[in-house]
């Protein structure tokens, strides 16, 4: 007897999923001092502790897509479960170090496996304007695991429950992920040909994929490069960095679950193009308002990146569908790699910059706001690139159907 294909399960699943994912990253952040303090450890020590994180995402998601239809997502996601557990229990009881790297490996190897497997998965149970929807909001749930895992994280320390505990509330969505999985059947790929690795490969080469895998590593470091300085960046100008991290977090999360109607009245590209020129905005207002103004700028800001890590991959599972499983982790490594890439030249930025405005002889706020401003003029260069590409691919793919959609 065939069994039944049960989406709700599958695709909640997902989501706890993701969600597990937010939580080891705002976690992870929130008990980093707490990590130093009681092992001991340097800022250069825990910043690669932070970077095995990274390191363990990008790997996961090229490696689950390349075998993502021999091995299959339930497996992969097998996988993620075994890794999450390990890297929360490999934390728990870590003695130094060493330990801490390798638990954190674990979490970003689990990680990426959620990738790997859920966005195809997501991408063969729904098509056209479904898939975009529901694609939206199974990454909702990213920004959603960071504001929760910031206000536990927030919660657990103001009342002395340490690191230890923290790190036992990733385990959480974990088992519940696991549990609805658990059992299911999982869906066949929409087309035949595209469970073949060669197929995948040549049309990765395509002009298109190519165009879409540059605008993924701008799109990324558009997305987590004003956040990942945000503290140091706007910490001098007059409105709280946290708060500005999680309301535009929060804002992101709302965005994504209402995202269906969006992506269906305005398409990918148009979607893509007025989020490149909301960035814009975004990032040039943070570079040059302080005080409470900075809270709107975030909401600009968060309206402009919101739908970009969601959109792109929908873009290539429908408009370039025989690139598979494949194409979309190898997509999403990118960002993450890109991610990666950009943050020391955006260190070396604001170092330059600090030489600049002291010379000049300014100093402590004053410093510090000069500083992070003209880092943040020096970042609108991502997104207004960004314009321009996606421009392009307006008027590139005008009138064109999506292949997924047209295979059907």
């Amino acid at each position: 007897m065939n069994q039944t294909i049960n989406k709700s399960a599958l695709f909640n699943g997902s989501c706890f999923a993701l969600i597990t994912t937010g939580l080891s990253f705002s976690i992870r952040s929130g008990i980093l001092t707490q990590l130093g303090t009681e092992f001991s450890l340097s800022g250069e020590q825990l910043g690669f502790i932070n970077s095995m994180w990274f390191f363990g995402f990008p790997i996961s998601m090229i490696i689950g897509g390349l075998f993502y239809h021999s091995v299959g997502p339930k497996n992969i996601m097998k996988i993620a479960f075994v890794m999450h557990t390990l890297g929360v229990l490999l934390t728990v009881f870590a003695t130094g170090y060493v330990g801490l790297l390798i638990s954190m490996l674990c979490i970003g190897l689990g990680t990426g496996c959620t990738e790997a497997a859920c966005n195809p998965m997501i991408a063969d149970m729904y098509s056209g304007d479904k898939m975009n929807k529901m694609l939206n909001r199974f990454h909702m749930w990213f920004p959603g695991g960071i504001v929760m895992g910031a206000l536990i994280s927030k919660f657990m320390t103001n009342m002395d429950l340490g690191w230890q505990a923290q790190m036992g509330v990733i385990m959480i969505p974990a088992i519940t992920y696991f549990i609805l999985f658990y059992g299911k059947k999982f869906p066949e790929p929409k087309i035949n040909e595209a469970t073949s690795l060669s197929s995948n490969l040549k049309a990765m080469m395509s002009p298109l994929y190519i165009f879409l895998i540059v605008c993924m590593a701008l799109t990324a470091i558009s997305e987590f490069g004003p956040g990942q300085w945000v503290e140091i960046i706007l910490g001098s100008s007059g409105a709280d960095p946290m708060i500005i991290l999680a309301l535009t977090a929060g804002l992101v999360t709302i965005l994504r679950f209402f995202a269906g109607p969006v992506v269906s009245s305005l398409g990918q590209t148009g979607v893509l193009l007025g989020g490149a020129i909301f960035t814009a905005i975004g990032i040039y207002l943070f570079s040059v308002v302080t005080g409470p103004v900075a809270y709107l700028a975030a909401i600009v800001y968060a309206l402009g990146y919101a739908y970009f890590w969601p959109v792109m991959v929908g873009a290539v599972a429908q408009r370039v569908p025989l690139s598979s499983a494949l194409g979309m982790s190898v997509i999403g490594a990118i960002g993450m790699f890109s991610s990666g890439f950009f943050q020391p030249i955006i260190g070396n930025w604001i170092d330059d910059s600090t030489i600049e405005n002291t010379a000049k002889g300014l100093t402590g706020n004053a410093l510090e706001l000069a500083t992070g401003q003209d880092t943040l003029q020096k970042m609108m260069v991502f997104p207004i690139i960004l314009i321009v590409m996606f421009t392009i691919l307006f008027f590139w793919q005008k009138g064109k159907k999506p292949a997924a959609v047209a295979a059907h």
